[in-house]
């Protein structure tokens, strides 16, 4: 005998399917989403990981030229000057601060390379950018470009200030912003405004001050 009920209740209605079809896209919807924002995650994660160890790098270079300053002047456009340090907004053509000075320690194993192991370099902000500016010679030749090394980019301000009296050192608005000197600092102050982490200060010793 034939069953109507039986035979109706093998398979699913119409409306049944549409439910199901609507919930599993609801279902992928979502996970759609939730992937997108861990992988959005994770790429912002990265790239602040890079700037992050980019800033780094960029502090142990300023902080290694600052330990190594040395007492000794550069020729200016071939005439000779009594100035180790010079510090202050307009150095080197700098958009802010600017610092330039000479620094000891270039590594020149044995003498093979045709330079001393003094090193003339420099900080400024062009551009947005935190610039190393240096060269291989100390006094160099009138017209001769220095060498330019990005160190940071997106940077809004770059500042720099001067300790000359170890009695302010606990006193940063009592630094000096402007420094153009036969002896060095104390102490070498290097305030950087980044649009990523905001205003960053470090304070460095000078190692061959008096």
């Amino acid at each position: 005998m034939y069953n109507a009920n039986y035979n109706a209740s093998k398979g699913f209605t119409l409306i049944e399917i549409l439910v199901a079809i609507a919930i599993f896209a609801l279902i992928g919807v979502a996970s759609t989403g939730v992937l997108n924002s861990v992988i959005d995650s994770d790429q912002l994660s990265t790239e602040r990981f890079a700037k992050l160890e980019e800033l780094q790098r960029a502090m142990l270079t300023i902080e290694r030229d600052i330990m190594q300053m040395s007492q000794r002047s550069v020729r200016v456009n071939g005439e000779a000057s009594s100035v180790v340090v010079s510090g202050g907004e307009d150095v080197l053509a700098s958009e802010a601060g600017g610092l330039a000075f000479v620094r000891s320690g270039w590594h020149n194993p044995q003498m093979i390379l045709p330079r001393s192991t003094l090193q003339s370099v420099g900080y400024r902000l062009q551009d947005n950018e935190l610039q190393r500016v240096y060269s291989n010679y100390v006094d160099n030749v009138i017209g001769y470009e220095p060498k330019v090394r990005v160190l940071l980019s997106d940077i809004e301000d770059f500042q720099v200030s001067f300790l000359t009296d170890d009695q302010k050192l606990e006193e940063p608005e009592d630094w000096e912003e402007i420094y153009s000197s036969e002896t060095l600092p104390l102490a070498v102050s290097v305030t950087i405004t980044s649009k990523t982490f905001g205003e960053i200060r470090r304070e460095f010793l000078v190692v061959g001050a008096e």
